[in-house]
């Protein structure tokens, strides 16, 4: 049986802080995936900043999980049975294959930060760099990608497998929105790292502000799909009140990538992706303290 929430699990900002930047962590590597295997050659150092960013932003993940759960060694038991002395994998346990799923995305986006230094300059890894850089390389990031999207979008699904209201009554939508906003954020992200750089090419700018005004729109379809479950379930008053102020974040930054439309520099070109990076955060917030009120 799957396993659920059988009181709020009264979650506080530490968690909040996983569900951010584990979905920076997958969706910044999905997206220098996708521009390794089909961008210019102009925008692989885009791709390299990706994985740079990828694995910096996973680092406190299992950090925030350790500290939210008040005893370290907890995540541990996660991955391994101490009874048995062996590995603990329980498919049923969404807490449990989230864990082993970011232990092995974390072993796929450190060789690919390796691999982005090495590509960078750093002699002692070219060899590293010059792997990834192959057909090997590529699967090896193809399946990272996987990994990371199930970083990015799985914490939704954990939510939606209890029996909180809010959480359980967006079902699916819940998962889709998590992930659709993690690929804008990555993208805002990248934006805001890239725009200012001497060796950034326009070419460049313009792919990534398209690929974030693509999915800031997959991710407003899902959040009124997600505000459609929750009206339907009679839950939505959880998430108005004095949730307001989050829904405004939430709103700006959705419209945020569509002012500062190939901005180089200057400040919209920084406030924009900022403004994203926001609205990403305080969706997140909406749901994680929405659902226990």
């Amino acid at each position: 049986m799957p396993e659920h929430f059988a009181v709020a699990p009264n979650w506080e900002w530490w968690i909040l802080a996983y569900f951010f930047f584990g979905g920076i962590a997958g969706g910044t590597y999905a997206i220098g995936t996708l521009i390794r295997l089909f961008g210019a050659p102009a925008d692989q150092g885009a791709a390299r900043t990706a994985f740079l960013v990828s694995f910096i932003a996973l680092i406190p993940c299992p950090i925030f999980l350790s500290v939210d759960l008040g005893q370290p060694v907890r995540f541990w038991h996660m991955l391994v049975d101490t009874s048995a002395g062996g590995p603990s994998f329980k498919y049923w346990s969404p807490m449990s294959v989230g864990s082993w799923a970011l232990l092995l995305f974390g072993v796929f986006s450190f060789v690919s930060f390796l691999g982005a230094l090495g590509q960078s300059g750093t002699s002692a890894l070219s060899g590293v760099g010059r792997w990834l850089a192959g057909a090997a390389g590529a699967a090896w990031s193809v399946i990272g990608s996987g990994l990371g999207f199930f970083i990015a979008g799985y914490t939704g699904v954990l939510l939606a497998v209890s029996n909180e209201g809010v959480w359980s009554d967006a079902g699916w939508v819940l998962g889709g929105m998590f992930l659709a906003s993690a690929l804008s954020g990555s993208a805002a992200l990248l934006l805001l790292l890239w725009r200012g750089r001497h060796d950034a090419q326009a070419g460049t700018v313009t792919r990534l502000e398209i690929a974030d005004r693509n999915f800031v729109i997959l991710e407003a379809i899902l959040i009124l799909l997600f505000l459609a479950s929750v009206a339907a379930a009679g839950t939505i008053g959880k998430l108005l009140g004095a949730l307001l102020v989050l829904w405004l974040l939430v709103l700006i930054g959705l419209a945020a990538p569509f002012t500062a439309r190939g901005a180089r520099m200057g400040a919209p070109a920084v406030a924009s992706p900022l403004l994203a990076l926001l609205g990403v955060l305080a969706l997140r917030a909406l749901v994680i303290f929405g659902g226990q009120l």
